[in-house]
């Protein structure tokens, strides 16, 4: 007899549709698996067969031949236990062969015939409409996750005993998840409050998150620099629920999502180590799974010691950093993962951490230049936002004056990320720094003093053309900050300011 299940295997973002033939027929007894398949695939025979045996389903002494189409699509993982399994009994005649239409299976089976969670679930299930599938059945632990995709039939089995039952046509009930859907998170942030002086620092700092704007720190050691980029996911904006499905199916990839708050409310703030290797950030292995470049999609990616990562796992931001996406190709496929981050960055001016201070500073200039050169010309091209952070003193230290709470910078921020959203409502961008080079003079209008300025400011400062654009789209950003429907002059001077360390320390 023959079957066939419908399955799905995610491939970057995207799910491709796998259907599970199954064939039972006369011959010399074996289970064979067929279909370029990976290790763990290929190890579903065994679960499957055993599962079965110790859940009472006796296999036939035939010729069983499972093929999972199309051939020419790498699987991998562990989600297509459960659909073998299905398949293999509704060849033999143990469930309703017609309650596979239009059905969408993915899971994982242990040995005691448990159907075990799987990663992926989300995309697989956001994408199981354009299947033309009417339900899911998926396994129980999660349940959570697949529910928060409306329009489709969500069946949690937790055994296969259970799911037999159900596709013999014992209706469904759904049982409540394993753990109670919990409220977001709301773990208190650490508050701008706290620091005291570095005035323009923070000003820098809300500048750059009012339009997503790339932002580097450089600064010596003990001036504050990583206290203040911990203090940005505080002042970051809420998440449509658009974002927070997009972040959370990347989540869900990776097995990162937690089942009783499937979806992620906050957005993202990534740390990682410097020394991360470059498939770590940028995503990889022979299956390519998201790195952190992605993890941070709507969120924040923050570099801490900037030139102590290695310059060839760096010169990977540039691409996602102008792209908003990244492309993996490897021999199975091509994988394509969303990179939409605001990159912070925070490294000392040398080695020691003084420089120019000569008075501290025991660096040779060979020294200062080697250190500062691990930061490439084009990565730094594509920062908006560089700035000074200064040594503390101690009367600014000791000052017990009230500083300005992350809610009130918050708010600002929200107000002026609303204007841009006004402002690109039917643009396909959402911030100013997403503004493209075609739609500058629209968007960043500058009058004929402010052209010859600008033209001036191009000269010395030996800009180059992203350089250019991206002083425009910083004004423009101080503008909204301000209120302005105009970009005036101390916005432009304000925004050629974050660039004068390009010149300072990278001459």
């Amino acid at each position: 007899m023959y079957s066939m299940v419908t399955t799905a295997v995610t491939r970057g973002m995207e799910t491709v549709c796998i259907r599970a033939e199954a064939d039972v027929s006369d011959g010399l007894p074996m289970f064979e698996m067929v279909g370029f398949l990976s290790s763990e695939v290929k190890e579903a025979r065994e679960r499957v067969r055993t599962a079965l045996h110790n859940c009472g389903y006796k296999i036939p002494a035939k010729r069983i031949t499972v093929n999972l189409s199309p051939a020419d699509v790498k699987k991998s993982g562990s989600g297509f236990d459960l659909p073998v399994a299905v398949a293999v009994l509704a060849a033999c005649g143990e469930v309703d062969a017609h309650m596979l239409k239009d059905t969408l299976i993915l899971g994982e089976i242990g040995l005691d015939g448990k159907v075990q969670q799987v990663h992926g679930i989300l995309p697989a299930v956001a994408n199981a409409k354009g299947f033309g599938m009417k339900r899911c059945l998926i396994p129980y632990a999660n349940q959570a996750e697949a529910k928060l995709i409306p329009g489709l039939e969500i069946w949690a089995v937790e055994d296969l005993r259970e799911m037999v039952s159900y596709l013999n046509g014992k209706p469904y009930v759904e049982k409540p998840s394993s753990q109670a859907p919990g409220a977001p998170c709301c773990k208190e942030e650490p508050d701008f409050a706290e620091i005291n002086g570095q005035d323009s620092v923070k000003r820098a700092c809300e500048v750059a998150v009012a339009g997503m704007h790339n932002f580097l720190m450089i600064g010596p050691p003990g001036s504050g620099k990583t206290m203040i980029a911990k203090r940005i996911p505080g002042i970051l904006p809420p998440m449509a629920e658009e974002e927070r499905l997009e972040v959370s199916k990347v989540y869900s990839i990776c097995g990162m999502i937690s089942q009783n708050q499937p979806l992620i409310h906050k957005r993202p703030f990534r740390m990682p180590h410097h020394t991360i290797s470059p498939n770590g950030l940028s995503g990889g292995g022979s299956i390519p799974k998201p790195g952190e470049i992605s993890l941070a999609h709507k969120g924040v990616l923050f570099l801490d010691e900037l030139p102590e990562y290695k310059k060839s796992t760096l010169e990977i931001l540039r691409q996602p950093m102008e792209d908003k996406q990244i492309t993996l190709v490897r021999q199975s496929g091509i994988y394509c993962y969303p990179a939409d981050f605001m990159l912070v960055a925070a490294m000392n001016p040398c080695k020691c951490g003084y420089y120019p201070d000569r008075a501290r500073c025991s660096c040779q200039g060979a020294d200062v230049a080697r250190y500062l050169g691990r930061i490439s010309k084009p990565l730094l091209d594509r920062i908006d936002i560089c700035i000074d952070v200064p040594i503390l003193h101690y009367a600014d230290l000791a000052c017990h004056s009230q500083n300005e709470p992350s809610s009130v910078i918050r708010g600002r921020i929200v107000a002026a990320l609303e204007r841009q959203k006004s402002r690109f409502f039917d643009a396909g961008i959402s911030c100013n720094s997403q503004i493209p080079s075609k739609d500058i003079a629209k968007y960043c209008k500058l009058d004929g003093g402010q052209q010859r300025y600008m033209g001036e400011i191009y000269q010395k400062m030996d800009l180059s053309a992203r350089a250019y654009y991206k002083i425009l789209k910083t004004a423009r950003t101080i503008a909204d900050l301000d209120d302005s429907s105009k970009i005036k002059d101390c916005h432009l001077n304000e925004a050629i300011c974050y660039r004068v360390q390009d010149k300072k320390y990278w001459e």
